[in-house]
Formats: structure tokens, sequence, C-alpha cells
């Protein structure tokens, strides 16, 4: 068996090898790492499983499934629209005399979840556990909501989950391998492990989810406080269930423009350089959305998946990997095309060109564009106002306009991006991004936790 890892959206792929053949479960969008180790191995891909549609990424299934004629294993329940074989409770994957591949249901993180044993000699060795069963964790049961009743979906699903876990995965051995398709960072769960494999002695053992006597506290405690949920989830849910194109012949009509090339008045424009080059190059009302580890999530958070873009970049490198990352999330059609943008344009960073310091406050609106939870373990600026970045685009008319106003978050990340939204819905207003300045605040001001 090999892993595959996926930084930026914390993904695992799994390539169980036999007799020359490949079973791939749960495939990245960028499907070149797969067909490399079968062409080391000298194998064949003869199956995709995929143990729900995903949320967080496209998935390759469909591609591969075109290119080698392998057949992809997904629910019954999922209604795909793509060839396929769909499975059920108890249906088995042959995959040599001694070894198989069982399928059990586990819903909970979605309606649709399977979970997929392999077998040796009829004893179960490995638990492929795509979302439902995370490292120290469970999959959340609210990625799956659509309509007006989402508080009764998520009920419904996390009852679901309950079952799942303690009649699914609980019986199984304790020395089973345990190999979810999410690790660490992932936002497909809330406090997963940074490891790469358990047990399921382990989890019984470690993992909060095992340790609620009933189905009523393990809902309460489940759907307590659960993160933002990006924008594209639903949307890449949906392409998933329909099967994407291929990565290749996608990223290739994305246009090339030249350097510093006009766009439409009105057009979005994604700055993908660093805060720092974006505030010296600025590009009027453009969204500094910096490359880093986990830019494809957040810019799939502030760009609904309807809407059209353009991405600026300090090279052509730079922008090919963005155009790579946003392919991983089905946004490499969204992008109207690319360049290069190096004019220089200044923007202030201070008022008056002097730095923020906590005594002045007071003259400036303080947005902290942190998740709830960390705004409530502690405040880094005492008179802030809490604005997550992830629903600032929808909560702009709460933002006083009165003075100018100063952005902070943890690090300088969000900050960034949330600064540039607000430069543009208020060109006449000075917004301050603080920026890895939040750093020095941090040490003037201890947390107030009131």
């Amino acid at each position: 068996m090999e892993q595959f890892f996926d930084k930026g959206l914390a993904q695992f792929t799994y390539a169980i090898l036999f007799n020359k053949k490949l079973i791939l479960i749960d495939p990245a969008r960028d499907a070149r790492p797969f067909y490399d180790y079968a062409a080391a191995q000298k194998a064949t891909i003869v199956g995709i499983i995929e143990t729900h549609p995903h949320a967080d990424f496209i998935s390759s299934h469909a591609e591969i499934q075109r290119k080698t004629g392998g057949k992809i294993y997904v629910s019954e329940k999922l209604n795909a629209q793509y060839p396929h074989q769909p499975v059920k409770e108890g249906d088995r994957i042959p995959l040599t005399e001694k070894v198989q591949l069982r399928i059990i249901e586990t819903p909970g993180h979605s309606p649709d979840s399977i979970s997929v044993i392999l077998q040796e000699n009829g004893t179960d060795r490995v638990v492929f556990t795509g979302d439902a069963l995370l490292f120290g964790d469970v999959g959340r049961p609210d990625l799956r909501e659509y309509g007006s009743n989402e508080n009764e979906q998520r009920t419904y699903l996390a009852k679901a989950l309950y079952h799942t876990l303690n009649e699914k995965y609980a019986p199984l051995n304790n020395e089973v391998i345990v190999y979810p398709t999410h690790g660490a960072g992932s936002l497909c769960g809330t406090a997963i492990r940074n490891v790469t494999s358990s047990t399921i002695g382990y989890e019984k053992q470690n993992n909060h989810a095992f340790h609620h006597a009933t189905e009523a506290a393990f809902v309460s405690a489940l759907l307590k406080e659960l993160p933002f949920i990006p924008g594209y989830f639903p949307y890449d849910v949906e392409l998933n269930r329909s099967g994407a194109a291929d990565l290749k012949e996608n990223i290739t009509k994305v246009r090339s423009f030249p350097v510093n090339h006009p766009v439409p008045h009105n057009a979005t424009v994604v700055d993908i350089r660093s805060r720092d080059v974006y505030q010296h190059s600025y590009y009027t009302n453009a969204l500094n959305v910096p490359d880093g580890g986990k830019f494809e999530t957040w810019l799939g958070t502030v760009i609904p998946p309807s809407q059209k873009f353009y991405v600026i970049g300090q090279d052509n490198s730079a922008l090919d990997v963005a155009i790579k990352k946003l392919a991983k999330i089905g946004y490499e059609t969204n992008i109207e095309g690319v360049f290069i943008y190096d004019l220089k344009k200044e923007i202030p960073t201070f008022l008056d060109g002097k730095p923020f310091k906590l005594k002045d406050a007071g003259k400036y609106t303080i947005i902290d564009v942190r998740n709830p939870n960390e705004y409530k373990a502690g405040k880094l600026i005492a008179s802030a106002v809490n604005i997550p970045l992830p629903y600032l685009g929808k909560r702009l008319s709460a933002v006083p306009t009165d003075k100018p106003v100063v952005v902070h978050c943890a690090s300088g990340y969000r900050s960034a991006i949330a600064a540039s939204i607000l430069r543009k819905q208020y060109p006449g207003l000075q917004i301050l991004d603080l920026g890895e300045a939040i750093y020095q605040i941090q040490k003037e001001e201890a947390p107030d936790t009131k």
C-alpha cells in the first residue's frame, strides 16, 4: 500500500498494489503521481474507490476512469453521474485468493459515506475510513447542508455518525490500521492529530468521539462551535458527484496575458503576491490572497464558485503554481486569465507613516478577523470588534467607517485578505493591515479573556 499526501489540503490518497494491478482510494485532482507510481510498479490501474463525494477537493476519479478504463466504486446512495459500480454494506472486491476489500456503510460525515476494509485470509487488517473516522477526531456532519433545514440535517448526520462509530468501527479488532482521507489541518474535522496512521485500538482509547455514553451527549458535543464552511464546499460536492474534466485539458485553456495587462472595469482581480509586494505594487481594488499553505482554501472561502476572476503574480512560475492549486478545488475554469504585474504604487501601511501603538487604539476602528473560537480564547487588542474573515464579505455594513480601520488576525495572512476586501468596498477610507506587527502587539498587551 502506498500513501500520497497533499499538504495544502491535508488530503491522503491510497494505492493498493496487487498482482501488478492498482486500486486507488480517494485520488487527488492531479493524477500524475498515481500514473507515475503505476508505471514504476509496472502495474495497471483497475479500480478507483470514492468513499464519498468530497467537499474540500476535486477528485480525479472520473479522469482516471477515462484514461485507464478502471472501474469506479461508490455508494449506491451517492447518485453518481458518471459510469460506476454501486456498492453497499457487505459487498466485496476480490484482489487475490487471500486478499479482498469489504465495503461497510459509514454515514455521518455524509449520508453516502463508505469505508473499505482490507482483509487477508479473512482477517481485517486495514480500514480506509474516508472522512468518517479521522485521527483523534471524526468528520464534520455539517458539510452537506442544502435548503432551509440545516440544523435538522446536521443533527440527523451526527446521530448517524454516533451509530457508525459504535456499530461499525468499535467492533473491529484493536490492531486494525486506520487510514482516513484527511489529516491535521483539514476543515473536514475540528481536532485532527498530526499523524499518518493509527489503529482502531488507539482511536477507541484516545479519540474523544468514542467517549460519549449516549447519542444525545455525542450529538451535543459534535455540533458545538463548528468551524466555518468555505463557500466552495457545496460546489465541489456536486462537481465530484458529476465527475470533473481532465486536469491538463482545463489548465491549458487558462489564458496568459502580457505583463501589466489591462482588464475590464469592475473585473475581479486576485493578487497572489506577498503582502509586502502587494503594498508596494498595489493593483487598485485587487483582492490580495498571498500564495501560501492554505491558499486554495482561503480563496475558495472569499470568492464564490460562480465568480470569474483574473490572477496576477510576480512571475510565470508563481502563476503556474496558483493555477494548479486552484484546480484542486475546481476553480481553474473560473480564471479569466493570468499575468505578471510589476507597476509601482504605494499604499500606506500605517496612519501618517507611524507604527500603530496600543495607546492610540481609540483613533481607529479595530477589526479582528480571527475565527470566533480564537477571539473567545482572548482578545489581542481589547477594543477590537470580531468579524471573522469567512463572514466579512457578508458583514461589510457592520464595519464602522467614521475612523480609519486597522485589521489584524493572528499572523498577518488573513488580515492581508481582509484589508484588501475592505479597500475595495471603501476606497475613500484608510484601511491599515497590521500584518506581522500583531506579534509585537501581543507582547505589549496580555490577552483579555473577558
